[in-house]
């Protein structure tokens, strides 16, 4: 990023004066050291200098970025609870110094907030000054000539036949033509053109500010939550309803989108033979939603969400729910249902847990508590050698193994619990007459029988599949985006728009023939300014002639396209 422009050089200052002066709206830093001591308001206006010059500007810009990289690192709060707690009981030395530095909660954090602020701050106080300077460069005309065009970088000359007066009158329609802005300054035209570069350079600055405010109102009024839905089952739009929920510290939970919908279906397809072998070809999820009591349906896919008012919904992750009932040894059935299990590979090799919390009794008749610990394939492979895992994603050839275990889950502990894992600690794990550990592998309709009469649990044939959604808000998603096209325009403005300024001059000579002299003057260096100074004196030699007693290395012959060699004239860069 560029706060400012480098002016133009000393050296060109000395030589054309004011001609070359208002070029650009950057601010020039002062370098000298020494002066009268500052006042209390002269240290306000050197601090304002500072923090609104390019030097502090990149130097914040580099510490947000900076302040960024420990966030990345770092589980956040704002994003992971769970990660966070885990960190802090690996890491119990960092703990302490993390929590007083903000680690866990970087983009919330004093320090981090108050680069972003300094650096709003800083664009604005750029911003707002340059912007006042360019209108008024706007309304203003084009400085007129210097007394020695020859000292310009882009400089040629011939003598002509036609009337000064007739060369200016020429000159001046060939150049608002050109679509400069020129006008008659004392003996010389005056033309500017390129003012999108400076307008170019303030939108750019402008788009970022833009985007930092798109960031925070994003941030503070944004809504995202995750939900895992089982084929046949719906959602709600509501705070009970997510399996995870997070927000802008701005968000009231009144401003979630009254919406629901259930999933009818979900279609996955995947390649089945070469070297991309197990790919997902189709990936999407049949839906049936409802919004202030009109129904409707739709089908949602990766990078293709379902739009409802402000709310997005996206399809971020799938897997398969086996069905199992589970019997007490009476045979009542205690536990009948879809268990989501969650996938380890791209083949959809899943694990998960089973837990029986309610109304399982053993053969004594106490109240007890059942768990399975579940590993799921789709496509069996591994027979023989003591493992078992999937070999494509799509249920070609399902096999579930369970583990039994029977006591107290923890789940009345009051403490939070996930759902995909078995508290093992206060529970004992069924085994057989050999006193071996009960586990097996079952295929669909199979049964494993529980010893000393306890019951059974049965894969069902029934396979039902899941999809995980993300609902999120993000209010400033649109601004963000306007900002960053912006931003990506003014830059292109900035870098290829080159502002300069071309004079014309004609007098008469002591001979009584007329002198012709062009110059031009470049916001920066490039060798285009010589080429299209050429291309103008070529124009110009139409309407104003070079007479025969010309200097033959003042002026070269043209070319016979003019249109395939518009080089300048002799002395076009001199």
């Amino acid at each position: 990023m560029s706060k400012t422009e480098t002016s133009e050089t000393p050296e060109q200052r000395d030589n054309v004066g004011s001609a070359g002066a208002r070029l650009s709206t950057a601010p020039r830093e002062e370098t000298g050291i020494g002066g009268p001591t500052l006042g209390v308001v002269g240290w306000i206006r050197w601090f304002w200098r500072q923090l609104t010059s390019m030097r502090v500007a990149l130097i914040l810009l580099f510490l947000l970025s900076l302040g960024a990289v420990p966030g990345s690192l770092i589980p956040q709060t704002s994003a992971d609870e769970l990660k966070v707690a885990d960190f802090k009981k690996a890491h119990e030395t960092l703990t302490p110094l993390y929590e007083k530095l903000q680690f866990f909660d970087v983009y919330s954090s004093v320090w981090f907030s108050a680069i972003y602020i300094l650096l709003f701050v800083s664009l604005i106080g750029c911003i707002v000054p340059r912007s006042w300077q360019f209108v008024g460069q706007l309304r203003s005309r084009p400085p007129g000539a210097p007394k020695r065009l020859d000292r310009l970088p882009a400089y040629t000359t011939w003598r002509t036949g036609a009337e000064p007066e007739q060369v200016h009158e020429a000159a001046l329609t060939l150049l608002k033509g050109r679509r400069f802005r020129a006008h008659t300054a004392g003996d010389a035209i005056a033309a500017e053109k390129g003012y999108l570069r400076e307008a170019g350079n303030l939108a750019f600055h402008v788009a970022l500010i833009v985007m930092l405010v798109a960031f925070a109102w994003g941030q503070l009024f944004k809504s995202e939550g995750g939900k895992l839905v089982v084929e046949g089952d719906g959602f709600s739009n509501t705070l009970t309803q997510y399996d995870d929920f997070k927000s802008g510290s701005q968000f009231g939970i009144d401003e979630l989108e009254p919406f629901s919908f259930k999933l009818d279906a979900f279609d996955g397809t995947y390649e089945k033979s070469g070297p991309q072998r197990g790919t997902p070809r189709t990936f999407e999820a049949k839906v049936s939603y409802s919004q202030g009591g009109t129904d409707k349906k739709a089908v949602i896919r990766v990078n293709e969400p379902l739009e409802v008012g402000d709310s997005k919904v996206y399809l971020i992750a799938h897997g398969y729910a086996p069905v199992v009932t589970v019997k007490d040894g009476r045979g009542k059935t205690v536990f009948h249902g879809a268990v989501p299990l969650l996938p380890i590979d791209n083949n959809i090799t899943s694990t998960g847990a089973i837990k029986v919390m309610d109304g399982y009794r053993d053969k004594k008749g106490e109240k007890e508590q059942l768990g399975f610990q579940a590993f799921f394939v789709p496509t069996f492979a591994g027979a023989g050698s003591g493992t078992m895992f999937s070999q494509f994603p799509a249920l070609d050839f399902p096999v579930m193994a369970l583990t039994g275990f029977h006591g107290d889950l923890g789940v009345d502990s009051g403490l939070p619990q996930n759902v995909y894992q078995l508290d093992k600690s206060h529970m004992k794990q069924f085994t057989d007459a050999s006193r071996n550990k009960l586990a097996k592998r079952l295929l669909p309709g199979e049964t494993m029988r529980l010893p000393d009469g306890a019951g059974s649990i049965t894969f069902e044939k029934d396979i039902k599949e899941w999809a995980s959604f993300q609902i999120s808000q993000q209010p400033g998603n649109g601004l963000a985006l306007a900002g960053a096209i912006a931003a990506i325009a003014g830059l292109t403005g900035s870098l290829f728009i080159q502002r300069r300024r071309v004079w014309v001059r004609a007098v008469r000579g002591e001979d009584g023939v007329t002198v012709v002299e062009m110059a031009g003057l470049g916001r920066s260096e490039s060798a285009k300014l010589p080429e299209e100074l050429g291309d103008l004196a070529v124009a110009l030699t139409a309407q104003a002639p070079p007479t025969t007693q010309a200097d033959p290395d003042a002026l070269p012959e043209p070319a016979e396209d003019p249109a395939e060699d518009p080089a300048p004239s002799g002395e076009a860069d001199k």
